[in-house]
């Protein structure tokens, strides 16, 4: 009783939580649309295995295909945990710029209702808005020197209750639900600097979105022993298009020197809200896999979508923020892993440990108004088994990069860490 009322604290613990409490790199990308997003190769199983829509194990909860829960065993409860830190450098031209931030990954537990039935619930950052960037101006006629500053801040959180279903031995179904939750902030501020700005004042426009929206996507599992070391697995997934209401706000003020604001929009105390709309784009999934048992694994993944993250529209009859139009493109994701996965059953502890190597490339990963942004990244990664092989300690470290040369560069290095524990916390007890 006591570990039930335990696993229901901490579900209502996860829906709560923000994982975007890091400072995040100043991308200049993130103005556009709803912010970047590193998923999902911001998570150490992603980031070692490069595929992982055909992955599935005991201990770790696999939120990309909510059918690999079926591999969960059945009594048990698995807690699984990621943190990563990342280092990014940003390069336009011969400027360069550094930063290194630490975030936590993610946040799962996993457990069975029954035999047949098991579910999961996890927490991870989905999308991110950090910027600031000043671009100066000149006009000799009217108002001199002016500097004008983008700036946002802000993310969305995706939390996910999943379910799935065994059918037979092979197959397993299953679905996720998932709740967007954040708050992100734009702002543009201009800055007149000549002596005389007596006809032009400082000011700054202000736009808030809150996001709170659902979503779901299904997904199938099928793994089929060919021989008696082999296997083939197959991983399936499908998110249904999604359009819904978001509340936003804005507002526009006047600066003083002290740093004061006065509100000039909306007039007459006005709360400035308004209803826009936010869509995900209908997307599929295919992973294959196949492995000789307890040595190594081939795996393999193709995603497409309409595009990628969340997309804006904006329904103010007068948008006060003059916001860039953004084109969204077809989003594909390649890739490829390989994995030495161990032998369980050896004698010494070297001979369990796990090693991979993942490669991916997501093409229109980012949408700007100038371009797609493709991505391409390479990681390595290993397990670390504990307790016979029932948990495991997960090592991971990727490069990344996107960009371009006619705009900015972003270089990425992560290194992650997750813990994936499976104990047996609802076996039958005994009595004499």
């Amino acid at each position: 009783m006591n570990r039930l009322l335990f696993v229901l604290c901490l579900c209502l613990l996860l829906c709560g939580m923000n994982v975007n409490a890091q400072n995040g790199v100043n991308s200049p990308y993130s103005q556009f649309g709803m912010g970047v997003s590193d998923m999902p190769y911001n998570s150490p199983l992603a980031i070692g295995n490069g595929a992982f829509l055909a992955t599935a194990s005991h201990n770790i909860v696999n939120v990309f295909n909510p059918a690999t829960y079926g591999r969960i065993v059945s009594r048990s409860f698995v807690f699984d945990v990621g943190l990563g830190v990342q280092m990014n450098w940003l390069r336009e031209g011969s400027n360069k710029e550094f930063d290194a931030d630490g975030f936590l990954s993610h946040i799962s537990i996993a457990f069975p209702f029954c035999k047949w039935w098991k579910t999961a619930f996890s927490v991870q950052p989905f999308s991110k808005v950090e910027y600031d960037f000043t671009l100066p101006s000149t006009d000799t006629l009217t108002y001199g020197k002016m500097n004008t500053v983008y700036s946002g801040e802000g993310g969305v959180n995706r939390f996910t209750w999943g379910h799935a279903f065994n059918i037979g031995e092979r197959v397993a179904v299953g679905f996720n639900l998932h709740l967007l939750y954040g708050n992100l902030s734009h702002y543009i501020t201009y800055d007149f600097l000549a002596n005389d700005t007596s006809m032009y004042i400082d000011n700054q426009s202000q736009k808030n979105t809150r996001v709170l929206n659902f979503g779901t996507d299904i997904g199938i599992y099928y793994n089929q022993p060919i021989g008696e070391k082999y296997t083939l697995s197959l991983g399936a997934t499908m998110r249904p298009a999604i359009r819904q209401s978001a509340k936003e706000s804005a507002y526009k003020y006047t600066m003083a020197n002290s740093g004061s604001r006065e509100v000039v929009y909306p007039r007459d105390g006005g709360s400035g809200e308004y209803r826009s709309h936010i869509s995900e784009s209908w997307s599929a999934g295919l992973g294959v896999s196949f492995c000789r048992n307890d040595r190594w694994l081939i795996s393999f993944d193709w995603q497409w979508a309409a595009w990628n993250g969340l997309k804006i529209e904006d329904g103010a009859d007068y948008p006060i923020l003059s916001e860039s139009a953004v084109e969204y493109r077809p989003y594909n994701r390649l890739a490829l892993g390989f994995a030495w996965t161990g032998n369980s059953q050896g004698t010494y502890y070297w001979e369990r440990v796990g090693y991979s190597l993942g490669l991916h490339s997501e093409i229109n990963k980012f949408n700007t108004a100038v371009a797609g942004i493709d991505e391409y990244g390479l990681g390595v990664g290993v397990m670390l088994p504990m307790r016979k092989g029932r948990s495991a300690i997960h090592l991971a470290a990727g490069y990344s990069w996107y960009g371009s040369n006619d705009f900015l560069v972003h270089d990425c290095f992560t290194v992650g860490i997750s813990f994936g524990s499976c104990e047996n916390w609802f076996a039958k007890r005994k009595y004499n």
